[in-house]
């Protein structure tokens, strides 16, 4: 599987958390695609198949990423 570069997942990550943290979900339709095609990035990115798993994962391997980050998942 390729991998993609450490730098672009702390993009994606950065821009996912933004566009959440700006209640991306309850926007217009163009936020809300954005926030869609960032999540479905991360996910083709990561190998994973929900947005949740693709963070850890994403995160798991940036630069001083420990194993123990992310081990649970907070709602």
């Amino acid at each position: 599987m390729l991998m993609a570069h450490p730098a672009v997942l702390a993009k994606l990550i950065d821009e996912y958390e933004a566009l959440r943290a700006l209640d991306a979900e309850n926007g217009g339709p163009r936020v809300r695609q954005r926030l869609a095609d960032v999540a479905y990035t991360l996910c083709v990115s990561t190998g994973t198949r929900d947005v949740d798993a693709a963070l850890v994962a994403a995160r798991h391997r940036l630069p001083g990423a420990r194993p123990e980050d992310d081990s649970l998942l907070v709602s």
